[in-house]
């Protein structure tokens, strides 16, 4: 068994200093070592050793795991300096990115998408707050899933498994009609993205040294922006585009908003081509026995990045690595309906390593971390629906103070081809009129009369009839329903022919369209500088530091959101707040990585992400539904739990020193 000691230089008995019959020359693999191999401590047995063991119990064995997972840790840290860093992580780095890009397109695909998919397919008002509230529950599903089954079969596998997912289920949303079959499809998206973030972080940690880990991990950080920039541009380029769309009949339209998903769904499926390419964490392979799998990719690591600084020649020296006993292995061993499908299921008992997250001593550092994601998640989240909600409550009243109102009007024999818009017509009476090849944007007509009237070929967006009567009237190609005629409406001897199917969307001369994206473009440019400074920062000023000085900062520039009574205001606000925040995202996912061990990393990493997606669920739903009511609510409580959540993250144990175990 090779033992690194504590000195920096890491020479190796297993290299260095053999008699001539040995025969063993330096970089030379020996394999697991075998059961009489002398150089054994007593106690130190590799996986398929004859288990002298069998009867000591369960709490002894665990105690030999921890003191070999420690030795491991020790060890892996000097294999990985001598690996080096180079082409290999810088690989990896562009490939989980892609992932973790996908992450971040996933969050605001619904939110860009909602207004026109609602008005797409019909959805009443008591129905649209599940579109935006979908997407999270999935994702808090996924990441407890898939962080845990990461822990148990791969950090790789369970990547390219639910990112397989939720490429799949993207690509199918864009072309489903019915919204039931839709909020399904976003339900499996969300919970396949859900795994990204958990893995994603505990597979890079797991190849870099401690002294790079801070740094690297938080570059990492910079392609959720991406990914979030990325959101806003394409739904600023194409969404308001309506002609970017095709229909087959009346029944089946693939609007600009279906472009839009299938372009985002894009990332991911470059994720899931480009991770194929990219072996196991040698770590996790380590921590679950496979030694020689665990080997051969350090190996490779270690070769890729010297053949990438011109010394191809330089041999790898690490012949044996310390391998933790297999505790599952004894479990089976002890259990007399021992076979493979038990040990599976026993495999993949998740709760059973999430229960040991809040054992102790680890319970404290679990509770706090879980508040800091959960108040983190919960004023981010939250304010990042009510920022946008402002600004269009702003703009609607803005619209709705501009409206025309015409009372008591009479129309005679009249041809109305041109588009009306933001008007109100009361008691208004049309004998023998035309509607032909018209709009109608945001017209409500109340109480009026249409007698003899012929409509072709009208399409009428947030438009409706209120207590109005039709008689005689004749319909063609329009969208005029039941949905629009409303509050009492009557129709007499009138009819319909090849009615418009479906509710029709249009952001023909939309006056808020292309600003509302826009708005939301300028705030994701924002993070930018502050991901830059975090990265270069994080290992000097610290990360606890960081997390609790941006959570603090990011809730006092959120209170002064109560004296921001413009648009502009508004939308400085929301840069300066996007800014700040990131810095605290950024050091709570490098924190949350090194606090855990490896046995644990994707179980405790992915139930913090869950708790971040309950905390969105819900900041959604509250804040959502004060917009356009008070501001007073919003603004305290986002700043109340920012700051809070910013303080406990003060008395986390800084883990910049340590070893990834």
């Amino acid at each position: 068994m090779k033992r690194y000691p504590d000195n920096e230089e890491g020479s190796s008995d297993a290299t260095e200093g053999h008699d001539d019959e040995d025969e063993i020359y330096e970089g030379e693999y020996q394999g697991i070592p075998s059961a009489g191999d002398k150089k054994h401590k007593d106690g130190q047995v590799a996986l398929g050793q004859p288990m002298s063991d069998a009867t000591r119990d369960r709490k002894g064995l665990e105690e030999e795991r921890q003191a070999d997972e420690e030795e491991l840790a020790q060890q892996y840290e000097l294999i990985i300096q001598e690996c080096g860093h180079g082409r290999f992580q810088w690989q990896l780095f562009l490939v989980l990115g892609l992932a973790l890009m996908s992450d971040g397109v996933e969050v605001f695909v619904v939110g860009f998408v909602l207004p026109s998919a609602e008005t797409d397919m019909c959805v009443p008002n008591s129905s649209s707050g599940w579109l935006g509230s979908v997407i999270y529950l999935g994702m808090m599903v996924g990441a407890f899933f898939w962080g845990g089954m990461s822990d148990k079969v791969g950090r790789r596998q369970c990547l390219l498994i639910c990112m397989s997912t939720n490429g799949f289920f993207a690509f199918l949303s864009s072309f489903v009609q019915g919204y039931g079959l839709f909020l399904l499809c976003r339900l499996f998206a969300g919970f396949g993205i859900g795994g990204a973030v958990p893995i994603v972080f505990s597979f890079f940690a797991e190849v870099l040294s401690r002294e790079k880990r801070g740094e690297h991990l938080s570059w990492l950080c910079m392609f959720w922006m991406i990914g979030e920039i990325y959101a806003s541009a394409m739904a600023w380029a194409i969404i308001p585009h309506y002609g970017w769309s095709f229909s087959m009949g009346s029944a089946y339209q693939f609007h600009s908003w279906r472009v839009f998903v299938v372009v985002c769904a894009l990332p991911c499926v470059c994720a899931v081509v480009a991770l194929t390419f990219m072996p196991e964490s040698p770590r996790f392979y380590l921590e679950v026995g496979k030694h020689d799998e665990a080997w051969m990719i350090l190996k490779q690591i270690h070769d890729t990045n010297m053949r990438a600084r011109g010394q191809p020649e330089k041999v790898f020296t690490v012949n044996r690595i310390k391998i933790p006993k297999q505790l599952d292995e004894l479990v089976e061993m002890e259990s007399e309906s021992g076979n493979p499908v038990s040990k599976f299921f026993f495999r993949i008992k998740i709760y059973l390593n999430l229960m040991k997250c809040f054992n102790y001593p680890m319970r404290e550092n679990m509770i706090r971390l879980a508040i800091v994601w959960f108040t983190l998640s919960f004023g981010y989240y939250g304010l990042s629906v009510w920022f946008p909600d402002v600004i269009k409550h702003l703009q609607a009243d803005e619209y709705a103070s501009k409206v025309k109102i015409y009372s008591n009007e009479r129309t005679e024999d009249f041809t109305f081809n041109f588009t009306l818009e933001n008007q109100i017509h009361k008691n208004a009476l049309f004998i023998n009129d035309k509607f032909i090849n018209m709009k109608l944007k945001s017209v409500t007509f109340i109480d009026s009369t249409f007698r003899n009237c012929y409509f072709d070929d009208v399409t009428s967006v947030g438009s409706f009839f209120r207590n109005c009567t039709f008689i005689d009237a004749f319909f063609f190609n329009t969208d005029i329903d039941e949905s629009k005629l409303i509050d009492g409406t009557e129709v007499v001897n009138s009819t319909f022919n090849h009615n418009k199917i479906g509710c029709q969307m249009t952001f023909d001369d939309d006056y808020s369209a292309y600003w509302v994206y826009f708005i939301n473009f300028l705030g994701t440019l924002a993070v930018l500088p502050g991901n830059i400074v975090s990265a270069l920062l994080m290992d000097k000023i610290g990360r606890l530091s960081m997390l609790g000085g941006s959570m603090v900062l990011s809730g006092i520039s959120c209170f002064f959101l109560w004296f921001g009574t413009s648009e502009s205001m508004m939308i400085f606000m929301l840069c300066l707040y996007n800014g700040l925040s990131i810095s605290a995202w950024n050091s709570l996912d490098v924190v949350t990585t090194e606090s855990f061990p490896t046995v644990r990393r994707g179980t405790g990493f992915g139930f913090c992400n869950a708790l971040c997606k309950l905390a969105a669920v819900l900041g959604n739903l509250i804040f959502g539904s004060l917009v356009g009511i008070t501001k007073a609510i919003p603004i305290l409580m986002a700043s109340s739990v920012l700051v809070g959540g910013g303080l406990v993250g003060l008395r986390l144990p800084d883990t910049r020193a340590n070893v990834l175990m």
